[in-house]
């Protein structure tokens, strides 16, 4: 009867350790996503800082 106490307790952790790095992946992979797009807006920002300089109409 122990044994198979144990081995549901060890399931259980197994399942809840699974979760907790799931939960890390998908927070580690938002921070990626946000790093990412701000160095987009930071590129396009200094791709187009010069352009209307000089152009008066």
């Amino acid at each position: 009867m122990n044994e198979i106490v144990e081995s549901a307790r060890l399931h259980k952790d197994g399942e809840e350790k699974a979760a907790s790095e799931k939960r890390t992946a998908w927070l580690a992979a938002g921070v990626g996503v946000g790093i990412g797009s701000a160095a987009l807006v930071a590129a396009m920002l200094y791709a187009n800082r010069d352009k209307g300089k000089g152009r008066k109409k």
